[in-house]
């Protein structure tokens, strides 16, 4: 009950319905901490192609679009939880993720 009230109160100000990925971290004494993250960036992806789901067959058929600017802005949100050097390779991992989810980049 007690991790319930804590992860409701860090995660108040967060999107309702957004997936929220938690690291937990639990003692011998039952004391536990927790890390929450970012929602993937799938969900970033879908929502700015304003889609449900991404392509189960990518490379074949298209299901949305993704300009560079989403891309972007996308990047800058997830960038503490990439393993990215700078924006730019944040950039291209998000633009990766988009094109394996079937969605093409515009300019």
């Amino acid at each position: 009950m007690d991790f319930c009230k804590a992860f409701n109160d860090k995660t108040k100000d967060l999107e309702k319905g957004a997936p929220i990925p938690v690291i937990i971290t639990a003692f011998k004494d039952r004391s536990f901490e927790f890390t929450t993250k970012l929602p993937p960036v799938s969900y970033y992806l879908k929502k700015a192609a304003k889609i449900k789901k991404g392509n189960s067959t990518p490379g074949r058929t298209l299901v949305g679009k993704v300009s560079q600017a989403d891309i972007k802005k996308i990047a800058q949100e997830k960038m503490k939880d990439l393993n990215a050097i700078d924006l730019e390779g944040a950039m291209n991992m998000v633009k990766g993720s988009a094109t394996s989810m079937g969605m093409e980049v515009t300019n």
